[in-house]
Parts: structure tokens; C-alpha cells; sequence
């Protein structure tokens, strides 16, 4: 939960309720001289920084306290699966029209990798998964896919109601069979090796477009991407709010992954092909700044180490908040007591 919510915690419930870090309440801190502060101590400027300026910048988070949300008995779930084969491309180019102005109630991601063709074949296409979770039960969310998205096909038999915990844990992967004590285990449910980038969409990427990316991740091995739609509550909170300010005119968020199980024997391989693949990408995203998630660490993006000017890192991060941060950070903890290679410096060139 603590480094969730330092960089600001997104979850599939973020278009009806925002962030976590929209909902924290109150936390404790240690700061460079030992001391515990809570959100009185600390003051409000601190306490605005720890709410998603990533970790190590400010002190060690003790604790949090959050506002608890209310979600219905009922939740609904599915994933839908499309290939190039199946018109795959243009449904999701309807998606990233629709995805982020969809009722605040539902959060439909996609996950996008390579996949064989058939069983067996070596021939691959792109699997693009639309996996949804929706605060209501699955007539409701019908009529809303047959207004809003007819697109996708979603029928009856592809919706599954269940508890909101067990939603979380269908969204996590976890198998259906499993039960909520699973989630105390803290065990990550795979361990590779991988390198993360990330965007944000302001406008849709055209048809030809996501053409040119499925050429690219058909040359790699094991590429995944995951969109995640913005939107709803997301939009209404101002993008000074809080440290994180990928709000409003944000259609969606990107998360690229390059896996590999070697180590070091591929890494220069599968690090070289996700670079590439962000400058092909560079055209269709954000710009001026090309704006990064602080929470998928990207030391591609500059770095303190190098003596680099932290505003080209800064701004993809946090864009006009970054001066706040500088200000703050410089009073806060003067000596950069807690640093790393990405930390809010006490001072920018």
C-alpha cells in the first residue's frame, strides 16, 4: 500500500471514486531528523508532496489513513477478447473514443501481447483482452454496452456478478477458484525480468497507427501493454490537486513491458526494442511535455546521478507541479537527506 500510494494509486475504481491518494486522509511520517509527523506536523504542503510524488523524497511513511469508499453487493465482471483476425483494431480504436466517457460506474482496461494464431501454430497475431469491472449488476451494464459500445459484442453469457473483493482478485489474475485470504499472501504472482515505460493519450491513435505497433511488438518475444481508461472522476479533480497531474483531457494511460527470464544474456536485445518502440509511439501521445507515470520508475527519462537538469525528468512526471515539489523538498529536507536517482532535488539548474 505505501508505494502504491506515494506515486498515486490507480486502481479500476479510479473513474468513479479517483485515486487513492485522492483519498488519504492523514499519514505519519519520519523525517530526516527521526521525528514522526502526521499531517498536522508535517503541514499541508508535505502532506500535499506525499500524495503522489513517488517514494524517497521526503521521508519514511509510516502509516496511512484512508477514506473508505462505498461499493454495491453486486459487482459485475468480464474480458473480451479480441484478435487482428476479428476486427480487433477497430474495436479498439471505438474504445479509446468511448472508454474514458463511459458511465463512471465501469472501468474497461486492455490488455494487448502477441498470441498464436492457432493452437499449436507458429504463426502469431495480436490479442487484445477488453477486461471490465462494473459497480452494478450485469443488466445494467448491458444496457450501457449496447448504448455506449455496441462494438465490443458483450453478450450475457461473457458478464459475471460477484463480491467487489472477488472482483479484485479476477482483475489480479488470480484464479477464480481462489478466495480472498489469497490476497493476504503479499506474493507476486510471477518474478521476470522486465523493463516499463509509460504514456498518457490525449487524442485516439489511428487505425494506422496501431497498425505500425502490432509490426513492432510481433518482433519481439514477450511485449505487453496495458491501457487503462481515464475519465469520470478523474477528470474533475484538478491536476494541482495532488502531486499526480494526469487529469482532465487524459483519455487513457499506457503501460509498456518488455519481459524476459535470462537476465543480462538478452537484456541489451529487449531494452533497444522497447526504446524503439517508444519513439515510434512518440508521434501519438503526449507532448510538451511527453508526460510519465512516477510509479513505473523509467531512469531512461534522466537522472539526479548525472547531474542532468531534473525539470526533463521532473515535468514528464509531474508537469507544473515540479516547482511546488522543488520548494517544498528544499525546506522539508534541506541536506537531501532521502534521495535517489529520480528524488525531487532541493534545488533545480
Amino acid at each position: 500500500m505505501g508505494g502504491h500510494l506515494v506515486g498515486g494509486a490507480y486502481g479500476s475504481m479510479m473513474r468513479k471514486f479517483g485515486l487513492g491518494a485522492d483519498n488519504v486522509l492523514d499519514a505519519r511520517i519520519v523525517d530526516a531528523n527521526g521525528k514522526i509527523l502526521d499531517r498536522a506536523a508535517m503541514g499541508e504542503d508535505v502532506f500535499w508532496a506525499i500524495r503522489g510524488a513517488g517514494g524517497g523524497s521526503f521521508g519514511v511513511i509510516l502509516a496511512w489513513k484512508i477514506k473508505l469508499v462505498p461499493v454495491p453487493a453486486t459487482v459485475t465482471v468480464f474480458t473480451v477478447t479480441k484478435t487482428l483476425e476479428q476486427d480487433g483494431t477497430n474495436v479498439l480504436y471505438k474504445w479509446q473514443q468511448v472508454a474514458d466517457k463511459l458511465d463512471d460506474d465501469l472501468f474497461i482496461r486492455v490488455i494487448i501481447s502477441p498470441a498464436r494464431k492457432t493452437t499449436g501454430s507458429a504463426d502469431r497475431t495480436i490479442s487484445m483482452s477488453f477486461q471490465a469491472q462494473f459497480l452494478g449488476d450485469s443488466n445494467r451494464l448491458l444496457e450501457i454496452m449496447q448504448k455506449d459500445f455496441p462494438e465490443l459484442g458483450l453478450t450475457e453469457k461473457d458478464c459475471t456478478e460477484m463480491s467487489w473483493i472477488k472482483s479484485v482478485m479476477y482483475i489480479a489474475g488470480f484464479p477464480n477458484s481462489a478466495a480472498p485470504e489469497a490476497l493476504l499472501a503479499g506474493k507476486s504472482l510471477f518474478k521476470n525480468h522486465f523493463k516499463a515505460k509509460s504514456d498518457f493519450v490525449k487524442e485516439p491513435i489511428p487505425v494506422e497507427g496501431l497498425e505500425g505497433l502490432w509490426k513492432r511488438f510481433l518482433e519481439e518475444d514477450s511485449p505487453l501493454t496495458i491501457w487503462n481508461p481515464y475519465g469520470g472522476m478523474m477528470s474533475r479533480i484538478s491536476e494541482s490537486e495532488t502531486p499526480f497531474p494526469h487529469r482532465e483531457g487524459t483519455l487513457f494511460k499506457i503501460q509498456w513491458l518488455s519481459t524476459w527470464q535470462d537476465g543480462e544474456a538478452s537484456e541489451a536485445k529487449h531494452m533497444k526494442w522497447i526504446r524503439e518502440m517508444y519513439d515510434y509511439m512518440e508521434l501519438y501521445v503526449s507532448k510538451n511535455p511527453r508526460q510519465a507515470y512516477v510509479n513505473y520508475r523509467d531512469l531512461d527519462l534522466g537522472t539526479n546521478k548525472e547531474e542532468s537538469d531534473a525539470r526533463e525528468w521532473g515535468a514528464k512526471y509531474y508537469k507544473g507541479n515540479f516547482d511546488r515539489l522543488v520548494k517544498i523538498k528544499g525546506e522539508f529536507d534541506p541536506d537531501n537527506f532521502f534521495r535517489h536517482e529520480q528524488s525531487v532535488p532541493t534545488k533545480i539548474g
